[in-house]
């Protein structure tokens, strides 16, 4: 089933970087977009009023930690995901495959599931491509994402190949079932991911199959797992090129303002990370000249705004002085403001590229924003 549910509405003359509108169950999303991870179907330390005011128009949930806890029967006895959180905008929903990666000693891949034991108490699971269709369609994601395999950084190439075959034996099943919920009346999206490591024969593979499969978008997966920046870089802009113009691309798990910034620049639609609120809540809000590290000592008396430029209303109602006194109380009004100006200053940094690209100037923003960003 595919369906041309994605338009690009601008693109730049001197690089890949577009815009673009996906037309979505609870409404339009304006791309790129900036995707805040909302693990157990709240954004950490932020309301829907506050994500709201923002401005954000989808959210993403984790399809690992919601069917664990509270459970998929809980979530349908209210209705949806969307229902139960009162979220009313669009949710993207992970397939749970990067959570059951991260617990090496607790999982077993094979080609029909991953087996695993739960983090929270130790009992036994077993997700199949098609449960976790079925996991993500009883939430009533409007994007959902096939279960995949990610390889290590640094895995042989024997060993990414095999976690490659799986992928794309788990993406033809996944989308079958996939196919059946549409018949019955489900509305959202899916999307395939391209997995591969860092080999780029298996990434070329991998791509060619994910393109094939006839889905409404293609995430890059694999990417930002402990390489270093040169070779994220080189991979994030062979993989891109692999995509074809005309369906979202989605890079997971990137957050900071130069990843963003590189993925917008090689024609990336949509991206998400928990860094932003991880930081904020560790003390370290972003700022036009970098990472302000509030939890040290010298702001006691820094009556200045955490960023002058920046016009949050964090940013214009308190002081850094304000702000370290509340991390150094462990007061829970500190995770709250430091999390939203770190989501307002992504989300405001992706409007202005946005607005770069319309005016065909993003390469420009790009090398300016970053110049102030790191200093030099």
């Amino acid at each position: 089933m595919s369906e041309q549910f994605f338009s690009i509405q601008q693109k730049s003359s001197e690089c890949p970087a577009r815009t673009g509108i996906m037309k979505l169950p609870h409404g339009d999303v304006t791309t790129p977009v900036f995707m805040p991870v909302g693990t157990n179907g709240t954004v950490k330390a932020m309301t829907n009023e506050a994500l709201n005011e923002i401005g954000f128009e989808i959210i993403l949930g984790n399809t690992y930690h919601l069917y664990l806890r509270p459970g998929t029967d809980v979530i349908q006895k209210c209705g949806s995901l969307h229902d139960f959180s009162k979220w009313q905008k669009n949710i993207l929903t992970d397939s749970g495959g990067f959570q059951i990666f991260s617990l090496p000693s607790l999982r077993k891949i094979t080609e029909e599931g991953a087996k695993f034991r739960s983090h929270i108490d130790g009992s036994e699971h077993f997700l199949t491509p098609e449960k976790v269709v079925d996991i993500q369609t009883a939430l009533n994601s409007d994007i959902q994402m096939q279960l995949d395999v990610c390889s290590p950084y640094e895995s042989p190439w024997k060993k990414a190949l095999g976690a490659l075959i799986i992928t794309e034996k788990w993406l033809n099943r996944a989308k079958q079932r996939w196919n059946e919920k549409c018949d019955e009346g489900y509305q959202g999206k899916f999307f395939s991911i391209v997995q591969g490591n860092f080999f780029k024969d298996l990434r070329e593979k991998s791509a060619e199959s994910a393109c094939a499969a006839g889905i409404s978008g293609i995430a890059i997966g694999g990417l930002s797992v402990g390489e270093p920046h040169e070779v994220f870089s080189e991979y994030l802009s062979f993989t891109s090129a692999l995509l074809p113009q005309e369906k979202p691309r989605y890079v997971m798990g990137i957050g900071t303002p130069d990843y963003i910034l590189e993925a917008i620049e090689n024609g990336i639609d949509m991206f998400d990370c928990v860094l932003p609120t991880r930081l904020a809540r560790n003390g370290q809000l972003i700022t036009h000249k970098g990472n302000l590290l509030l939890k040290k000592s010298g702001y006691e008396t820094d009556f200045n705004p955490v960023d002058p430029v920046c016009n949050c209303h964090v940013c214009k109602t308190y002081s850094r002085a304000y702000m370290h006194h509340l991390f150094k109380t462990k007061e829970i009004l500190f995770s709250m403001l430091s999390s939203y100006h770190n989501l307002f200053f992504l989300h405001n940094l992706v409007l202005k590229a946005r607005m770069a690209i319309q005016q065909d100037c993003f390469l420009s923003f790009k090398k300016e924003f970053l110049k102030k960003y790191y200093g030099s």
